[in-house]
């Protein structure tokens, strides 16, 4: 199963319509006969219905018992159409049956699986995205899959993957500096590069599995890349296909970092978002936590943990998290020692998470305070290294200072927010920003925002 992303390119019923190879009416007479079996008498069925409800200009909603109908001839539980309104559940109908969710958990299957990810094209329009059953299933699935043997074939050895190592390294800090618009085509570049060479050569075991772990990291990078661009869709194939290869690498803690960047997808989708399953990625990860053995990433699962549970309005787990991130993080030894790919885990960033996590809990005066904390500790956040971060973090510090009615606090900090987003593309921090704006504009009539709503506009 999959749920809605954004409503792109065309309306998910005409999607729906499609992929069954129904027409207007063959669709109508479908959701006709439901209605009737359902108690709430025969439905009309001239075609125009179903252009009413796809229109891009007005477009009607229909009714609860025709969605009712409609849920039922599309075999989805009618509980969907009030947790998900119209028309974002219709989604639920779609099936994907790519090779990234259907490919066996073997380390041939992840070949497949990268393959079909980062291939040279990719549907960019963000359509389908992961049900949440196929993200608890994928989670499940990491656990107990078999890690890669050596291989026959053209012999590489141990000095090729110090080279992706370095390569990744460098890339994971030029989407620091120039965000994901910039970086995304080089992962998966980087993706199909180590694809090719998992499929066409010949390794130790030891070097096999480096390599799986470099497709782990190259994909992860790719997701998250397609993520801040807003394509749900192809972040959470890449973020699959990235979760496939870090189990046939062997490595939990690979693995588990992963389940972090896919849980704040499933919980940041701005259109249906997911804290449930992404509740399903972090703790199946910490299931394993004896064989994470990076601090920073036991801790990036407790930030992300308290982040999901703030978003289902459970405010005592989403502060224990947090507690628990602090701890793991002050138990942990030095970012030299720990892998690259968490050095941006310090004590700043488990404060900012819980000041974004206070807010959504809707109490402004914590995640202020948190928000300070982040900026003044011996440890800090780092604004320069992280701009595009450190912009969105200022969009809800500034939404708090609104929340608190403090204006002047809130034009402050979202002109530095947008002073940083000038250098980087962040699709993520541009949504934050146009939802800021929107606050502000009921309040309008204030000189200050007004100066700020004209200087963004």
């Amino acid at each position: 199963m999959v749920e809605g992303a954004a409503l792109a390119d065309r309306h998910p019923l005409n999607q729906l319509l499609a992929l069954n190879g129904w027409t207007n009416e063959d669709y109508l007479r479908r959701v006709s006969s439901a209605h009737r079996a359902l108690g709430y008498g025969g439905l009309g069925c001239r075609k125009e219905k179903v252009s009413r409800w796809t229109r891009p200009v007005r477009p009607q909603v229909p009714n609860e018992p025709t969605q009712l109908a409609m849920a039922a001839v599309l075999e989805i539980p009618a509980s969907e159409i009030r947790a998900r309104t119209w028309p974002h559940w219709l989604l639920l109908g779609i099936r994907d049956r790519s090779a990234v969710w259907e490919s066996p958990w073997t380390p041939q299957g992840t070949i497949t699986a990268l393959d079909d990810a980062g291939g040279p094209t990719v549907d960019r329009r963000g359509f389908l995205t992961a049900g949440g059953g196929a993200v608890a299933a994928a989670i499940a699935q990491w656990a107990i899959a078999t890690p890669a043997n050596a291989v026959t074939g053209r012999r590489i050895g141990k000095t090729v993957a110090d080279r992706f190592d370095t390569r990744l390294d460098e890339l994971r800090h030029l989407d620091d500096d120039l965000g994901a618009d910039y970086v995304y085509d080089a992962a998966r570049a980087e993706v199909r590069l180590i694809t090719r060479l998992l499929r066409d050569s010949s390794y130790t075991e030891a070097t096999g599995r480096r390599l799986y772990a470099s497709a782990a990291e190259a994909s992860r990078l790719a997701g998250w890349c397609a993520y801040d661009t807003g394509d749900i869709a192809a972040a959470e194939k890449h973020l699959h296909a990235a979760l496939r290869a870090s189990a046939s690498s062997g490595d939990h803690t690979t693995g588990a970092i992963i389940a972090a960047f896919w849980a704040n997808v499933r919980y940041g989708n701005t259109v249906s978002p997911d804290p449930r399953s992404a509740l399903d990625l972090i703790n199946g990860a910490l299931v394993h936590r004896d064989c994470i053995t990076s601090p920073r990433a036991l801790a990036m699962l407790h930030i992300r943990q308290a982040r999901a549970h703030s978003l289902a309005g459970e405010p005592a787990a989403a502060y224990r998290a947090i507690d628990d991130a602090l701890t793991a993080y002050d138990n942990g030894i030095p970012a030299t020692a720990d892998l690259p790919t968490v050095y941006w885990v310090n004590t700043g960033e488990i404060h900012q998470a819980a000041a974004s996590a206070a807010l959504s809990l809707h109490d402004p005066a914590r995640a202020l305070n948190h928000f300070t904390v982040a900026a003044t500790h011996t440890d800090p956040y780092d604004a320069e290294k992280e701009p595009r971060g450190a912009a969105i973090y200022l969009i809800r510090k500034a939404s708090a200072y609104l929340v608190l009615d403090d204006l002047d606090g809130t034009v402050e900090t979202a002109r530095h927010a947008v002073d940083l987003m000038g250098g980087v593309s962040s699709a993520r921090g541009s949504s934050a920003l146009t939802e800021l704006r929107s606050d502000l504009g009921r309040r309008r009539g204030v000189s200050v925002v007004k100066e700020f709503l004209e200087l963004t506009d």
